[in-house]
């Protein structure tokens, strides 16, 4: 599985959402800020197949919410938000523990990468 992902945008050290990240629409920042959490719990724990599975959860839920309030906004880019959100929960489905630190590593910079390159894109159409 290729785990590599550009990240132009700086990974936050200690792993956590901040103000940086806002897509302006308070639930979904909420959500963010819980994939964030559970990424960091994933990596304090990477043997923790909980701490993996509630990762897929909330990842989950959230692609769900935020794809629902593009198809209410008829978002123009609605398909490839779709692909990409298809592609990444395929690989953290994949996954089984112990999760390496490169598979937390991407987990980072994906989630960083999304938000900030992706995301942004969908402030003030939804």
């Amino acid at each position: 599985m290729a785990l590599a992902v550009n990240c132009p945008f700086e990974v936050p050290e200690p792993y956590c959402w901040d103000e940086s990240f806002r897509v302006v629409y308070d639930n979904l920042d909420t959500e963010h800020t819980n994939i964030f959490k559970a990424i960091f719990e994933c990596a304090k724990e990477p043997s923790s197949a909980a701490k993996l599975k509630g990762l897929v959860d909330v990842t989950v839920d959230h692609f769900t919410d935020e794809e629902g309030m593009m198809e209410k906004a008829k978002y123009a880019d609605l398909a490839a938000h779709r692909t990409i959100h298809n592609e990444f929960v395929a690989k953290i489905k994949g996954l089984s523990t112990p999760l390496s630190d490169e598979v937390v590593t991407f987990a980072k910079k994906w989630l960083v990468n999304h938000i900030k390159g992706t995301d942004f894109k969908y402030k003030g159409k939804l």
